[in-house]
């Protein structure tokens, strides 16, 4: 290992090389690298055309420079292939402005890639993607017309044992930037610190075994043996040089400053975690939370399903709470700070989640839903011109036999309360959610019937389950009118249940709604 300043860094990046970037949304960026990487682009022009490989791309979800949004340069950037790229939305323009080749991909499937990179094999075998965008009869991952005329094909159909698959193939990586909190004097690395899991290790393992070089980030440099073996997350074998950060670019995330109970180093009392206010995000998140199960694995996607760990927080439900970050029990943060958990019980790393999940471990899942069609399809990584990726969305979709898709009825405007125990719409959103065909298949309704999966759909107003004749209306909230609030505002007409009912009301009223105790007692019955 050799400690080198950020700039002598980017001097190892060659123009049009193939570099892997740390870090997880609001999570372990290496911020210094990065910002001396579009410095260094800014006063000499390299390095450019980067073609750049992440995850989750790291970003605050505004246009401040941190995160990816720091080397969103035209000619810096050739292109982009990550699971999720809206994070730094200044990336996600680019792509929607053709201005730099886009490949979106299953955050699993990415991260697996980087495992197979690292093994020398040709491609990543899996169902994960069948009749998405991901799939080659579609999209083929490609995110805007700039990736169509690069003609990389990144995904191929096979067929074995009579079964369909795709294969996403493999690409070396010239070289790989990646996050940790502390490097010992050999260079070996710890995450001691960090909120979430993470995919360094794979993605050094990819740079590392194709040839390339892996360059650290930390906080501080500590003497070798301070690191107990257990906690060494990367080897110095596989660590080529190291720079220390910038005091003021170093943050475990970017929603506040450090925070050890996210991380394992302290435990606060869950009781002291404040509740929801009593709106419409609660209201999903409460008729949400009605649907768990005690001694289950349940995942949560990013927005108004998070809201769900905070609902069962207060209520006292007795679940495991899932993030494909790697934390695994406490409670998800919400908001920015998504990815970590107060509280954790584990924190895995991505790949190892990602094999649990595509294998099936989760019992059920709660995940956003932006577009929502007749027949039972969602998007919600295209909308536009604008992708920004799926994220974990189809690997955890496709692979859990109990899928409840959660969000407001429509969008853009909308304006609700609550009030006397009824859902009141005080200005209906200029945007309709539940439309005759998506834009962009996330999710397959036909592939969810095709393998029996149990799906549903959570809005404030009106909750559908999935059927094989389409979307099936079976609650709607107290205070909403049938036709007015609900049927003019879909673009088709649903199935309407025999017996049709209002919500339960304990989930539009204040205080508790005092459901555990029927779930705690099934859980010692058990």
């Amino acid at each position: 290992m050799k400690l080198i300043s950020a700039g002598e860094a980017v001097g190892l990046i060659q123009d049009g090389m193939t570099i892997g970037v740390g870090g997880f949304g609001a999570y372990a960026a290496p911020e210094t690298i990065l910002q001396a990487m579009a410095d260094s682009f800014a006063a000499h022009g390299h390095p450019a055309s980067l073609t750049v490989t992440c995850g989750v791309s790291p970003g605050d979800n505004t246009n401040r420079l941190v995160g990816l949004n720091r080397i969103a340069s035209e000619g810096l950037l050739d292109t982009i292939i990550a699971g999720h790229f809206a994070n730094p939305p200044l990336i996600a323009e680019m792509v929607a402005r053709n201005q730099v080749a886009g490949y979106a991909l299953p955050l699993g499937v990415m991260i697996h890639l980087y495992d197979a990179i690292a093994a020398h094999l040709p491609v990543v075998l899996t169902p994960v993607g069948l009749g998405t965008f991901a799939d080659p009869r579609m999209d083929g991952c490609r995110a805007n017309e700039r990736a169509f005329s690069q003609r990389r094909e990144m995904v191929k159909v096979v067929e074995l044992e009579g079964k369909e698959y795709l294969a996403y193939q493999t690409f070396p990586i010239q070289a790989c930037i990646i996050r940790a909190t502390y490097a010992d004097e050999s260079g070996n690395l710890t995450m001691k610190n960090e909120g979430l899991g993470d995919f360094a290790f794979d993605l050094a393992a990819a740079a590392h075994n194709s040839g390339g070089i892996v360059i650290a980030e930390v906080q501080k440099v500590v003497e070798f043996g301070a690191i107990h073996p257990k906690d060494v997350r990367i080897h110095a074998h596989m660590v080529d040089y190291v720079v220390v950060a910038d005091e003021s670019l170093y943050y475990q995330g970017y929603a506040a400053g450090y925070r050890p109970e996210l991380c394992g180093n302290v435990r606060v009392p869950a009781a002291g975690i404040p509740a929801m206010d009593l709106t419409n995000r609660k209201v999903i998140a409460r008729r949400g939370a009605l649907e768990l199960e005690p001694n289950c694995l349940i995942n949560l996607g990013i927005g108004i399903p998070s809201g769900i760990g905070s609902v069962a927080n207060e209520e006292g439900i007795a679940s495991t709470l899932s993030l494909e970050s790697g934390p695994q029990g406490g409670v998800p943060v919400e908001g920015l700070g998504f990815g970590g958990s107060v509280n954790p019980e584990t924190i895995y790393n991505l790949s190892d989640v990602f094999h649990l999940y595509d294998g099936g471990i989760l019992s059920m899942t709660f995940l956003g839903a932006a577009e929502i069609d007749q027949f039972g399809n969602v998007n919600v990584s295209k909308f536009g011109s604008r992708c920004t990726g799926p994220g974990g969305f189809i690997n955890i979709s496709q692979s859990t036999p109990k899928v409840y898709f959660v969000g407001t009825f429509t969008a853009d405007g909308l304006e609700e309360e609550i009030s006397d125990g009824a859902l009141h719409i005080l200005r209906e959103g200029r945007k309709r959610k539940f439309l005759q065909h998506v834009q962009q298949i996330t999710f397959s309704g036909q592939y969810a019937r095709d393998h029996r999966r149990e799906i549903m759909y959570i809005t404030e107003r009106a909750v559908f389950r999935l059927t094989d004749r389409g979307l099936l209306l079976t609650e709607i909230a107290p205070g909403v009118d049938l036709r007015r609030d609900i049927l003019d505002q879909m673009e088709f007409e649903p199935l309407i249940a025999e017996d049709l009912h209002t919500m339960d009301p304990r989930i539009f009223r204040s205080g508790r709604m005092e459901i555990a105790d029927a779930l705690n007692g099934l859980q010692a019955g058990w």
